[in-house]
């Protein structure tokens, strides 16, 4: 499925920079926009900020030159298109499926809490391949390059200190943290007993932590340009997202796996990210609410 030549390491280079560019740039708007309460309510009330809208503008143009050529498209959660895009044929017929969030955790973000994210994805053959996520009032970068992730404290400054992301092999105790979706208590219990819960309400912060330890795993049902940039950091470290019912490992994206009305790009299912030993210890301690 993939054009012929894109492939060649040069072409992997130039979208790695692009995208450093992209979340530094829109790492530092974020910055600049965070007190000046700027924040309002969509139609289904969530938050957008100018922030939001800026950085969103910044991705359409540094990808631009690529977005012009056949093979690639930019899912962006503002665009009246996006509905286009949620299409088996369409979505086979597109090697390079670009998916950003311009701040993720945006309610924290407009009270003025430094837990959010700048993502940006890159699925090749609708598979998680590039990702970078930035989290600029935390100074910390995570990214993968196509063959391995990193994790960078002090990001884009003279000190900065970068380390390379290694598979994780976590026992569940009482002393884990597990990370919820915001939402978690609509449907389910936890058994608190055996593993403690934290719940961070930044979906990029649930998939990254995991991957350097900061916690065993997560418990979701995001939107794709939710997981698209943290999703091929956590495979480094040998996290698996899996469908909390099934166990069916979520490894490529398909038009199955979301939902087409309200809550478009949504997964359909809640989904364990998690390493496969710890798996059905987790799945353990999730006790639905309705049968």
């Amino acid at each position: 499925m993939s054009t012929p030549g894109v492939d060649k390491a040069p072409m992997k280079d130039d979208f790695l920079k692009t995208m450093r560019e992209f979340v530094l740039e829109g790492g530092q708007i974020a910055l600049a926009f965070m007190d000046k309460r700027t924040d309002s309510l969509k139609s289904d009330q969530s938050v957008i900020t100018e922030a939001d809208k800026r950085i969103s503008a910044l991705a359409h143009a540094k990808l631009a030159p690529y977005l012009k050529q056949p093979g690639h498209v930019l899912l962006d959660e503002e665009d009246p298109k996006k509905a286009n895009y949620l299409n088996q044929e369409f979505l086979e017929k597109t090697p390079y499926l670009w998916a950003m969030d311009p701040v993720d955790g945006t309610r924290l973000y407009a009270n003025q809490m430094p837990l959010f994210g700048v993502s940006l994805g890159l699925l090749k053959d609708l598979k998680p391949w590039l990702g970078m996520v930035y989290f600029p009032a935390l100074k910390e970068l995570f990214y993968c390059d196509g063959e391995g992730s990193y994790f960078v404290q002090n990001a884009f400054l003279p000190d900065e200190k970068k380390v390379k992301i290694k598979p994780q092999d976590i026992e569940v105790t009482s002393k884990s943290l597990f990370l919820l979706s915001d939402l978690f208590f609509d449907d389910f219990s936890w058994d608190h007993e055996s593993c403690r819960i934290l719940i961070t309400a930044c979906a990029v912060t649930d998939v990254c932590w995991p991957a350097i330890g900061r916690g065993v795993g997560c418990f979701d049902q995001s939107h794709l340009w939710d997981f698209a940039g943290s999703w091929p950091i956590a495979q480094s470290a040998g996290l698996e997202f899996r469908n909390w019912k099934t166990g069916k490992v979520l490894d490529k994206v398909s038009e199955d796996s979301f939902k087409k009305v309200n809550g478009l790009w949504q997964l359909k299912d809640y989904h364990l990210l998690s390493t496969e030993k710890n798996f059905p210890v987790l799945k353990s301690k999730i006790r639905p609410l309705k049968s």
